[in-house]
């Protein structure tokens, strides 16, 4: 009898959790709210509604869970009149994006609302980024991250302040649902001013590289860097001069490669902010400052920069790499190099290299008796905007897009039966079309992942690498300081300027000498003030790590 009543009551919180939903595709049909309550009023109108509809759902969102908004949710918001919420991302927009899009925008018309996307590619967003916030332009959620101006516009007051107080008003799948410990990932100076991911997974680099030439060449198995050197000279000398085909097409930069390298020294960052980058060797302690350096005074680095240089002039990748716009990831699926350095990203550019006949690849991990870091939650991030019109719209929209299961999963895959399959264990499949729409491919759903879509089949290849990770996983113990720069912005601006103009060129070995070239990098640092941000630099991080 126990049994058969606690069996009822879970069919009964499932059937209030989906209430309001349309069976087949997890469309909301309610009603858009007429008059709900304003912005501005208490929340104690329509509170007890919302609770009784958190209450219903499900305690966890787990793998396999589904949980759908209503409008009858978001009391708190006016939602009587229509609006666009305007959203920015970064990267490649995908193929189909247009019509998932549509397909979200029909979901919304209930709540009254839709988005608009705008999405800057990798070649401009690094300029356009800053430019669209101080602009004109009307943006109410923009993707962001330590890497993608984060820590630049926050301090300037780009970004609204998503307290404890609104999340429980505006966001409450949000509040319900994200790991508590995420928050201070993405606190700066005591204010919250992003929505992290809800997932801490392991961020391991790894290289691909071209089996088929492995074999032509009688290559074995790559497993330290020595070996990965070889294979990338091998092709230089062997195969580029038959055939054209780089052994790496570098673009721009060699940094995702250094992040392979530097996995030798189990180097973290205190500070990552894309050029002006703190980094100490883990030992299992949180560092002192005495053992924390900038990165590009570190010996790892400079030893770096011999093997690039060496690469370089063997002709590995192109002299006018630096100007390069195909990305060294697109080139190899393109069969134009012959590997890549990136995480488990690069199985998805493998596949595209081997749809070719005869093509075959394989992914090595070359530090394998090294740790592996835990991806921050921050590492991808959507924030509000400070200039937003409608916040609490904003707010709403983030909400669904991250834990309204129909949303998330749209974002994420792409259109169900179409780019993807999923089966009973709540495990997807990608599909032909998903050349269209490849899944977890837009920057949105980095920011939106939430440890519950896992890929059916994940080849075993795939598996011995990420399986091996588990027992390495470590996760930085400076993940939630953050560096405020206020005192020092024209110092940072001035220095990272400089390292804007030489650490690609070290990156892709493309100077006369080094160690003249990586000197002469650090004295203009020093003249445009890097001894000052460094001196701040310490003092914030010594008052911090007397807390802990």
């Amino acid at each position: 009898m126990k049994k058969l009543l606690s069996l009822l009551l879970a069919l009964s919180l499932a059937l209030t959790a989906l209430a309001g939903c349309d069976s087949s595709s997890g469309k909301s049909s309610a009603a858009p709210s007429q008059g709900g309550a304003s912005a501005g009023d208490s929340a104690s109108g329509g509170s007890s509604s919302m609770e009784e509809l958190l209450a219903a759902m499900p305690e966890s969102y787990d793998p396999g869970v589904q949980v759908a908004g209503t409008p009858e949710l978001y009391a708190n918001t006016d939602l009587s009149d229509a609006y666009t919420v305007n959203l920015y991302l970064i990267g490649d927009k995908p193929n189909d994006y247009d019509r998932v899009e549509e397909l979200v925008n029909e979901y919304l018309a209930p709540f009254n609302t839709s988005i608009k996307t705008t999405i800057m590619s990798w070649s401009d967003y690094q300029t356009m980024y800053s430019l669209v916030l101080a602009g004109g332009e009307q943006v109410d959620l923009i993707f962001t991250a330590p890497w993608c101006y984060m820590f630049t516009e926050a301090p300037k007051g780009s970004f609204l302040t998503i307290d404890e107080e609104f999340r429980q008003k505006y966001m409450p799948l949000t509040n319900k649902y994200q790991a508590p410990e995420s928050w201070d990932e993405t606190t700066i100076q005591g204010k919250t001013i992003a929505v992290p991911s809800d997932e801490a997974s392991p961020m391991g680099k790894i290289v691909a590289v071209r089996k088929d030439l492995m074999d032509k060449y009688d290559i074995d198995d790559l497993e330290t860097w020595d070996d990965y050197m070889e294979y990338m000279l091998t092709i230089a000398e062997k195969e580029t001069p038959e055939s054209g085909i780089y052994a790496l097409a570098a673009a721009a930069d060699n940094n995702e490669l250094w992040d392979v390298y530097r996995q030798q020294y189990d180097m973290l960052f205190a500070l990552d902010n894309s050029w002006l980058d703190m980094a100490y060797e883990y030992d299992g302690e949180l560092p002192t400052s005495d053992e924390i350096t900038l990165v590009y005074e570190h010996d790892a680095f400079r030893e770096y920069c011999y093997d690039m240089k060496k690469l370089a002039d063997a002709g590995c990748w192109s002299r006018s790499a630096l100007t390069n716009t195909v990305t060294d990831d697109d080139a190899f699926g393109n069969l134009q190099g012959a590997s890549i350095a990136w995480n488990t990203s690069v199985f998805t550019y493998m596949e595209q290299a081997e749809k070719t006949e005869g093509v075959e690849c394989m992914a090595y991990d070359l530090t394998k008796d090294h740790l592996v870091a835990a991806e921050a939650y921050s590492n991808n991030d959507i924030a509000i905007t400070a200039g937003s019109k409608n916040p609490e719209r904003a707010a709403m929209v983030l909400d669904l897009m991250k834990f309204d299961t129909y949303v998330n999963n749209l974002l994420m895959l792409g259109i169900k039966d179409e780019h993807y399959s999923i089966d009973d264990q709540g495990q997807y499949t990608e599909l032909a079309a998903a050349t269209e729409y490849p899944a977890n491919n837009l920057s949105a759903s980095w920011a939106i992942k939430n440890n519950t879509l896992k890929e059916a089949g994940t080849p075993e290849r795939e598996l011995v690498i990420t399986d091996s990770w588990e027992e390495r996983i470590v996760m930085n113990p400076c993940i939630t300081f953050v560096f405020d720069d206020t005192n020092v912005k024209a110092q940072c601006s001035a220095v990272i300027a400089v390292m804007q103009d030489y650490v690609p060129m070290l990156e892709l070995g493309l100077v006369d000498d080094v160690d003249a070239t990586l000197d002469e990098m650090l004295q203009k640092c020093n003249d445009s003030g890097l001894q000052e941000v460094k001196d701040e630099f310490f003092r914030q991080y010594e008052e911090w790590y007397a807390t802990r």
